[in-house]
């Protein structure tokens, strides 16, 4: 058994862990083509979580800070999102992929926005009284989650909302007997794109080098001089503001939202996280993707089970590694 974990480690470890639940299912499915299918949407599925998630990773890594008001974020994220793809309702429908680009950018703008100032409301008025106090901490963000949600009842009522999607992200490509929807890919390279652009920020700038040297040692940081507080709200102004684009991408995925949306998506990103290792980005990509593949493929082949899948996942990792696939806190 140690030869086998060894040669695993040696040839990518946890970071095959994806391949080798792709490969397993293939041999399930017996399909090709539905089995290409379910992997792109399982890929896509996984970035999205992923955008949702990674945030929630620092601001618990740096900041220890149990914030289960941070699906409310994606909540606000993807509401915002919608109503502004409402608004440009004329854009999304023309011939012009530059006016239907531009609504998709402001739209994915707007739910930025609305993230960033709602972090750093919800980091000075709730969470900064609270900070060290795990069991407040749960206390107060699950009562901030539960006014979120009211507050979204108000604005947009109860009724699910419908979100319009740019017309050149509708419909597939199809290659041979497989179909691939064109929202999902995108989706997939945008979270991508944002995975490349934490991983640079947080190894390759100073900022990222603080924000490191925080989860490891935060006394040790502090005690060079370093206002390792003043990290504190733009991590969680960055990371409220990665939950709301991840929002508003889930939106335009579902096309239908309802206010539950953010409380619906509290388990799968805290599973995420926890999976994944508290503070590290790379880990809470390899939750999602376990996540969102696994999700797929078992809803495919075992649909009673689709629930239980990823809390099954979460038990084994964790009786695996019990601090995550890949932690920054030792």
């Amino acid at each position: 058994m140690k030869n086998l974990g060894a040669m695993f480690e040696r040839f990518g470890g946890v970071n095959l862990l994806p391949v080798l639940v792709a490969i397993v299912a293939f041999v399930l499915i017996g399909a090709p083509s539905s089995w290409v299918t379910l992997t792109i949407a399982g890929l896509a599925m996984g970035m999205m979580i992923f955008l949702m998630a990674s945030g929630l990773s620092l601001i618990f890594g740096l900041m220890d800070v149990l914030n289960f008001g941070h699906s409310a974020f994606v909540s606000f994220g993807a509401f915002v999102a919608a109503s502004v793809l409402a608004f440009f309702g004329a854009w999304l429908g023309g011939d012009s992929v530059f006016l239907s680009g531009l609504a998709l950018f402001l739209a994915i703008a707007a739910a930025i926005v609305v993230g960033l100032l709602g972090g750093w409301f919800f980091e000075r008025v709730i969470v900064k009284p609270v900070y060290k106090d795990h069991l407040r901490q749960i206390l107060i963000t699950m009562g901030a989650l539960i006014v979120a949600e009211q507050i979204i009842l108000a604005i947009w009522g109860g009724t699910p909302t419908s979100v319009p999607r740019p017309a050149f992200l509708e419909g597939a490509w199809i290659v041979g007997d497989v179909s691939v929807e064109v929202y999902r890919v995108f989706a997939f390279a945008l979270g991508l794109a944002v995975y490349a652009a934490l991983a640079l920020i947080l190894n390759r700038t100073r900022i990222g080098l603080l924000i490191r040297a925080g989860v490891e040692n935060r006394e040790m940081v502090e005690a060079l001089g370093f206002r390792v507080d003043r990290l504190f709200v733009a991590v969680f102004m960055v990371g409220s503001a990665l939950a709301a684009m991840g929002g508003a991408m889930w939106a335009g995925y579902q096309t239908l939202i309802s206010p539950a949306l953010g409380a619906e998506m509290m388990i799968v990103v805290f599973i995420v996280v926890i999976i994944g290792g508290l503070g590290s980005i790379e880990g809470t990509l390899l939750g999602a993707l376990l996540v969102g593949l696994l999700g797929n493929y078992v809803g495919f082949l075992a649909p009673k089970m689709a629930l239980a899948s990823n809390m099954i996942l979460m038990m084994a990792i964790l009786m695996w590694r019990p601090s995550g696939l890949r932690p920054a806190i030792k």
